[in-house]
């Protein structure tokens, strides 16, 4: 019997030209919480979360605040998630890639406000729909 393999994830993921990241680590209560000043290529996102490369290792499970900065809107997505991974980066000048789980949308403490949820959405909407144009010339 052949053994199949199966997508994990829920969503698909997409690219965003241009996009970037910046990380906070969310450390104990009394220790300063920063955004990292650099702003690091995201790879792809989906709803559910985000690949990007960067220069430091962070820890897996570590929790972390994202800002997303898209190209053409003026605020960033900000987001609460957690580092699933690292690995080596595959591209050029950055040592290391990281997948981030998003945490859940809703209304309560630590979630997501649904109203980036529904910014993702429209966001996969435009570049799932621009992949497909570029895929098919």
């Amino acid at each position: 019997m052949e053994a199949k393999w199966s997508e994990k994830r829920a969503h698909k993921r997409f690219k965003i030209p241009g996009a970037s990241v910046s990380v906070k680590l969310e450390k104990f209560f009394f220790s300063p919480k920063r955004y990292v000043e650099e702003f690091y290529p995201v790879i792809e996102i989906s709803r559910g979360g985000i690949r990007f490369v960067g220069q430091r290792l962070i820890s897996t499970a570590s929790k972390v605040s994202l800002k997303i900065a898209i190209p053409e809107q003026e605020y960033p997505l900000v987001l609460k998630g957690r580092i699933r991974w690292s690995s080596t980066s595959p591209v050029a000048n950055y040592k290391y890639q990281f997948g981030v789980q998003f945490n859940p949308y809703g209304k309560k403490k630590g979630f997501n406000d649904p109203e980036i949820l529904e910014k993702i959405i429209m966001l996969e909407k435009r570049f799932q729909s621009d992949d497909n144009k570029s895929s098919t010339h």
